[in-house]
């Protein structure tokens, strides 16, 4: 059946007209200007309204998405333009011996090839500059990558990955982060693979948890999460005749990418224009660079645009995932369910370089006693290195982890006690002016409020 939109000049509604005679007579109406879509769409009152709380308003953006015009980053196609791909590292820990690269730059429709050496400075990260480019003496996860190929298409690409030949010689690997935090296996030695940590401290928790008449401990653990984006990370680098790069790429921060980009490449940064393309999905897990001083590289050695695309397998192995969590709560309550005493110990799995851990384990740590009035507290947080995929930002920057362990732990006192879970909370809950862990004073609370509303609305104490 073969159907295009029409409008009905009878009652002015879009209809469908059929043009092969499928269709019932009732449904065939009369052509006169086919429209596909609205030409103009009305701006309301509350459009234009301010403040925008509380108001319905088509979003910008809507229409094209919905009617699939919206273009990204990969459907971007300039004249000339070539694929890049990177062959990433398939040991967890091991020193690089050499990269052969002359097989591959020999195979027909393949342009250049580049190597972690052959970057300026070949480090970058938001925090610390512990991550190569392409690694050139040491991989310390299986995915690292180790050299790119850019080629007439994917396809030429790939397969020239095949003919790089690298060495490597194996080093000890270390995947259990408390195994980690001994310090016997170094991952960039000679360094401690502790390399960021948090104490907050309050009250003098050793003495309320010796008067609390009941203590508990318990441990929880979180797992890693992949951002899955269904548009995976994808970069177009231009490097022009008066020596500027443009890079098209659907990073999140493209300040902080133009630095990196500046630093890994040795250009100022007016040598560098990054464009920001329509985003298909992020979730924190495109805050930082990945292959784009890759593909600058390679533009600048061909003199042509050079796109790369993840795959969803190299968005797995390669790009930052959620931090897994190892959580120690000891916990101090009297029988009337108040809270005296909080004590918590926190190993973050950082992961094979730092990325964005900073400031997990920092939000993490000033949230993990939860939305609670606890006078005594203690919370200590270490982030260590690992032989895995490297952690960096997702959703909630640790907040989703803590939140876990100490509202498990809430659940299991109250069943412990005979106390109702949401009368523990109404205990224990942050109020108007009450005191954060780090001593904020804090205003608009309403824990209270919302949890009075939330368990009338699902019926909480109607059995």
């Amino acid at each position: 059946m073969a159907t295009k939109p029409t409008k009905d000049v009878i009652d002015q509604k879009v209809g469908i007209q059929d043009t092969d005679n499928s269709l019932t007579g009732a449904l065939r109406v009369k052509e006169d200007h086919p429209v596909i879509y609205p030409l103009s769409l009305p701006e309301n009152d509350e459009r234009q309204a301010t403040p925008a709380v509380g108001q319905s308003a088509t979003r910008s953006d809507a229409r094209l998405h919905g009617l699939g015009q919206t273009q990204y980053i990969d459907d971007i196609k300039f004249p000339n333009m070539i694929y890049a791909k990177v062959l990433r590292s398939e040991r967890a820990h091991a020193k690089i011996v050499s990269i052969d690269v002359s097989e591959a730059e020999a195979m027909p429709g393949v342009y250049a090839t580049v190597t972690g050496k052959e970057f300026p400075t070949n480090s970058f990260g938001p925090t610390l500059q512990d991550q190569p480019v392409l690694a050139d003496t040491v991989v310390r996860h299986f995915g690292d990558g180790v050299a790119a190929v850019a080629a007439v298409s994917e396809q030429v690409a790939q397969e020239a990955l095949k003919k790089i030949k690298v060495v490597y010689e194996d080093l000890p690997v270390v995947l259990d982060p408390e195994e980690a935090f001994k310090d016997e296996i170094l991952i960039h030695g000679p360094k401690s693979n502790t390399y960021a940590s948090k104490v907050i401290k309050k009250g003098d928790v050793k003495k309320a948890l010796a008067k609390a008449d009941h203590v508990f401990t318990n441990r929880y653990k979180t797992q890693f999460v992949e951002h899955v984006p269904i548009e995976p990370h994808a970069s177009i680098a231009l490097w022009d005749g008066n020596g500027r790069v443009t890079l098209w790429s659907s990073l999140g921060r493209i300040t902080l990418g133009r630095e990196d980009i500046s630093r890994t490449l040795d250009i100022p940064q007016s040598k560098v224009r990054m464009i920001g393309t329509i985003v298909g999905g992020n979730f924190g897990g495109k805050n930082e660079i990945t292959n784009e001083p890759i593909l600058a590289l390679l533009s600048k050695k061909t003199g042509r645009p050079v796109k790369c695309t993840y795959t969803r397998g190299d968005e797995f192995v390669s790009s930052t995932i959620r931090h897994p969590f190892i959580m120690d709560y000891t916990t101090g309550i009297n029988n009337d369910g108040k809270i005296v005493a909080r004590k918590i110990r926190m190993l973050l799995d950082g992961g094979a370089y730092c990325s964005w851990t900073g400031t997990t384990i920092g939000k993490g740590s000033i949230l993990a006693a939860g939305p609670y009035n606890i006078d005594n507290l203690q919370v200590e947080s270490f982030a260590v290195y690992t032989n895995k995929t490297t952690t960096g930002a997702m959703r909630g920057f640790g907040a989703p982890q803590v939140c876990f362990a100490y509202e498990s732990q809430m659940d299991e006192m109250a069943h412990a006690l005979g106390i109702d879970p949401l009368t523990i909370r109404l205990k224990n809950t942050f109020r108007e002016g009450s005191l954060s862990p780090t001593s904020q004073t804090l205003h608009s609370v309403v824990v209270e409020e919302s949890l009075l509303q939330a368990s009338e609305a699902f019926g909480w104490n109607r059995g």
